[in-house]
């Protein structure tokens, strides 16, 4: 699949005089040593680290090029009716540069299969969408991300999917639910947003399991670079890649990763059937991102436990919540579940209320008033008026006072600096 370039042959470089002469390549040099495909070596008993640097990524075999290129393609070339080259015919269906990032993904997170989507709610909905009918039932987390409450509770539950909500972080609450009524898929959030809550994967997948209910783990605080919820029992992870994995504000994205292969095919034929698929260019920008996340994430996650522990020390500040924090409820799971961190997510409630949130994320200068989260950039958001005024009103409604901080990658102390000016400008 690439064209043909005007290269020199062998016999052009052999009769070039400086070769010739040279007497280093002369007679008695040593033979080259053949390079080793890197396809060939086993990644997975290499560090998270290594193995996000080179799965999938092995250098063009036409060029040489170390980054493979990006197939902005949306069709194929087929050698003769059904000669398709590597299996690939159709960009919606099949593309070498998602399926770079897939097999990158999966090799981080350790797992058999990992698909690539257009949108982390795209992901959740192909995934529910090929796995569970009307009928069935979820038991979701009281604190999770507005758009999946408004996906399930809007988009599913007119269905037919019945929905329950419970403390994910009670196990005793969890376990009551499950006695209580039959589930397909018990979804958790760990740490949740924006509340980060802190969810035992191992326990409540043992819990769920027993009475037949699959475990899903939106995993994007954590990334796989903290916590590997299929190492702790859970049976799929998703993903907004647009976050953490992304790194960089700049794509929009979403990710499964799981290992029954059954559950793969079902959501790798309704992700083609439906086309909820990244361009290759946007599965690139994620290819990119995943190379530097280890780097990143400890970055994020040192700089946010510095602004928490300042935080709490503030006359303004109600309640700081953050799991690497020893006053937070759940700091003991986290620090056995979550490895090398604790993340970038910091969630505050202001002491004077509603108008004093509002007014301290309106006041920052290197904190972005913005939603999202997960990029190099630090961002600040008020929930309740933002990414989750969708469940106002619902048992998943958000304390009015609450901030939200993405910590980013800068200078702590110019982030602490930051917030201290923003307290002062709204005291004023």
């Amino acid at each position: 699949m690439t064209a043909t370039t005007n290269r020199p042959t062998n016999s052009a470089v052999s009769t070039n005089p400086a070769s010739s002469t040279n007497s280093e390549n002369s007679a008695g040099a040593a033979s080259p040593v053949s390079p080793v495909d890197l396809s060939s070596v086993d990644l997975s008993a290499m560090a998270v680290a290594t193995r996000a640097i080179h799965a999938g990524q092995e250098p063009d075999a036409a060029t040489g090029a170390v980054v493979p290129p990006i197939y902005m393609t949306s069709t194929f070339k087929q050698d003769g009716v059904g000669g398709l080259r590597g299996g690939y015919d159709y960009s919606r269906s099949v593309n070498p540069t998602r399926d770079s990032f897939d097999t990158q993904l999966a090799a981080i997170e350790g797992a058999r299969h990992a698909l690539a989507f257009s949108s982390g709610l795209a992901a959740i909905d192909v995934l529910l969408r090929s796995t569970v009918k009307p009928g069935d039932r979820i038991l979701l987390g009281n604190d999770v991300y507005g758009g999946t409450y408004r996906l399930l509770s809007q988009v599913f539950v007119p269905w037919g999917v019945g929905l329950d909500v419970v403390d994910m972080t009670d196990l005793e609450s969890v376990s009551h639910a499950l006695e209580s009524a039959a589930y397909s898929y018990v979804w958790v959030e760990t740490p949740s947003n924006p509340l980060l809550g802190i969810t035992d994967i191992a326990a409540t997948s043992e819990v769920a399991h027993r009475h037949g209910a699959k475990v899903v783990v939106d995993n994007t605080f954590a990334s796989p670079i903290l916590q590997r919820p299929l190492d702790e029992g859970a049976d799929a992870v998703v993903y907004s890649t647009t976050k953490y994995i992304g790194g960089h504000s700049d794509v929009v994205g979403g990710a499964v990763v799981l290992n029954d292969d059954a559950i793969r095919d079902r959501v790798a034929f309704l992700q083609n059937a439906a086309g909820a698929v990244p361009s290759p260019f946007d599965s690139w920008l994620d290819i990119r991102g995943l190379k530097t996340l280890d780097l990143r994430v400890h970055r994020h996650s040192e700089n946010a436990l510095a602004v928490a522990t300042w935080l709490q020390s503030r006359p303004e500040v109600e309640r700081v919540w953050y799991p690497g924090l020893e006053s937070h409820p759940g700091h003991d799971i986290a620090a056995r579940q979550m490895r090398g961190g604790f993340g970038g997510m910091v969630s505050i409630q202001l002491a004077s209320g509603e108008d004093a949130a509002k007014a301290f994320a309106g006041a920052t200068s290197i904190f972005t008033l913005a939603e999202s989260l997960g990029g190099v950039e630090s961002l600040i958001e008020h929930p309740a008026a933002m990414t989750h005024a969708s469940v106002s009103g619902t048992t998943l409604e958000v304390p009015s006072n609450l901030v939200r901080l993405s910590v980013g990658v800068e200078d702590a102390d110019d982030l602490i600096a930051d917030l201290d000016a923003a307290f002062a400008r709204i005291a004023r």
